[in-house]
């Protein structure tokens, strides 16, 4: 008779297919047909597609839950009346508040929480840095302006030396140079030699520099011949 009386009972509350709201957060395994005023425990084989669902309106990649979560989500809904099951089905607001009970999400926020809390802090301290980055940026641009500009004319002038220098010491310079001195001995030599014949100068003076000029010249002339020859060679 009680098996009789609380089978027709069953009976009544159970909602019929149409019922279940469209809603529901639960797969239609869970919700599609309870046997009993209180849930049972699930077992090996069932237990597995127990899983709470968010809103249809609020899609998600399926995740990923162990069994010790999943265990302890059991243990908040295994004592819970069909009605209060159906109400978390149906009012969005008792199933947030439901989930809100739950440990792993309680974690879950105080961690986004102090997340939230650092990030503003860096803020804060980045706006506070504000003034200081400015000063600094400014510092930057009249270096750039200023001292980079002297700075790079001075390494431009030193660029142009070593050039002028590297141009100076060629071989090609220095045998012009040494062709260039030898021309100039020889023409002081006949300079020389004019003012003899015209009597400007003594003969003791003539010899004297003019033997100075020839061997001038001739040191020269070897010179420039052993460097075109150590350069054509």
């Amino acid at each position: 008779m009680f098996k009789s009386f609380w089978g027709s009972h069953e009976q009544q509350a159970q909602p019929s297919p149409q019922e279940i709201p469209t809603n529901s957060w639960y797969p239609p395994s869970v919700v599609s047909s309870p046997s009993s005023s209180r849930p049972t425990t699930p077992s090996s084989t069932s237990s597995s597609s127990f899983s709470v669902q968010r809103p249809a309106d609020r899609p998600e990649s399926p995740s990923h839950v162990s069994p010790a979560e999943a265990a302890g989500i059991i243990v908040l809904l295994k004592d819970k009346s069909v009605d209060e099951l159906r109400k978390l089905l149906s009012d969005k607001d008792a199933y947030h508040q439901f989930l809100l009970s739950v440990d792993q999400v309680k974690i879950q926020n105080n961690l986004r929480d102090e997340l939230r809390k650092e990030a503003l802090q860096l803020t804060r301290e980045n706006l506070e840095k504000e003034p200081q980055i400015m000063e600094l940026r400014n510092q930057c641009k009249i270096i750039r302006t200023t001292e980079l500009a002297a700075a790079q004319e001075k390494l431009s002038e030193i660029e142009r030396k070593k050039e002028e220098t590297l141009k100076y010491y060629a071989p090609t310079s220095l045998l012009h140079r040494l062709q260039e001195a030898m021309n100039k001995t020889d023409d002081e030599s006949e300079a020389l030699r004019r003012q003899l014949l015209d009597k400007e100068i003594d003969v003791g003076a003539f010899v004297q520099q003019y033997k100075k000029l020839r061997n001038t010249y001739h040191r020269r002339a070897l010179t420039h011949l052993a460097a075109k020859t150590s350069v054509t060679g």
